[in-house]
């Protein structure tokens, strides 16, 4: 089975929804009228990134009766979505999330796990963390989502692969720093490696759309990409520039791949859970819990 891919790198305005919504509707068709049949969009497409007490007037719910998810739902019935929003959750608090749309369904909202708050991050004093990582079904296979620093710790990954995820759906809205020999951005070469090995240990798709655009002195660079099952780049899209980038993968690879090299097939799971059992019994005996 083929499935084929377009990478929504877009710019956003800082909260204003309206406006990035009708930017999100316009890629959406012209990928529908690339005959794409999943369209991925950034971290927090629809909002922007520094929204700090901009959150609670900027944030939504994903549901039918939502104005925003009204439109997105009506447009995702001949075409998957994954789009990223602030949400809000019926006890009023506000996670970084991704919704991928379907047949004019929802069919999973991943909230972020990791809230990185150090440096030029300052997400964990607006947000909620999320508490799950979770893989479920598409027409194209078992998926998962994760949302920028979810991916940096190895065990979001290793979750969604034990929960049987073949693609790995990856948004973020990453900021640029340093400069390689390139030259490129360290952060944008940093990246890129990790999906690629990831790709490689996981014996899956990895699939990864980034913002472009300047926020509030922050520079996020783009470069979007996909990698096959073998760690081998399929598509990259530019960097800095607003891009609609296609990509047509082959679910077989994953059979070929791993019939080849079965590490799925050979990992220990009961010996994770029973070591990280005893690794938790210790620290807490330490701690004197």
């Amino acid at each position: 089975m083929k499935v084929k891919l377009a990478l929504a790198q877009i710019n956003t305005k800082l909260g204003v929804v309206e406006s990035n919504l009708e930017k999100h509707l316009d890629y959406i068709q012209r990928a529908k009228n690339e005959g794409a049949d999943l369209v991925i969009f950034p971290e927090l497409s629809l909002t922007g990134y520094v929204l700090q007490d901009l959150v609670p007037t900027v944030a939504h719910r994903a549901t039918a009766d939502d104005p925003v998810f009204k439109e997105l739902l009506a447009t995702s019935r001949d075409i998957d979505i994954v789009v990223g929003f602030a949400e809000e959750d019926v006890r009023n608090r506000f996670y970084i999330s991704s919704a991928y749309l379907s047949l004019g369904k929802v069919a999973h909202v991943h909230r972020k796990v990791y809230l990185p708050t150090y440096g030029l991050f300052d997400e964990g004093r607006f947000f909620a963390w999320g508490d799950s990582v979770e893989a479920f079904d598409t027409r194209f296979g078992r998926a998962g989502i994760l949302i920028c620093e979810d991916f940096w710790h190895t065990s979001s990954p290793y979750l969604l692969w034990m929960d049987g995820a073949d693609l790995f759906l990856f948004t973020s809205a990453s900021p640029g720093r340093g400069l390689t020999s390139a030259p490129e951005l360290s952060t944008a070469h940093w990246v890129e490696s990790i999906n690629q090995a990831y790709a490689s240990i996981f014996t899956s798709f990895v699939i990864h759309s980034n913002r472009v655009g300047f926020e509030d002195g922050l520079h996020f660079w783009g470069g979007s990409t996909v990698f096959d099952p073998n760690g081998e780049l399929l598509a990259k899209a530019p960097l800095d520039d607003e891009a609609l980038t296609y990509c047509e993968i082959d679910l077989n690879q994953l059979h070929r791949t791993r019939a080849r090299l079965p590490l799925l097939r050979d990992e220990r799971t009961a010996l994770v859970q029973r070591e990280l059992m005893r690794i938790l019994k210790r620290d807490d005996s330490r701690s004197g819990r």
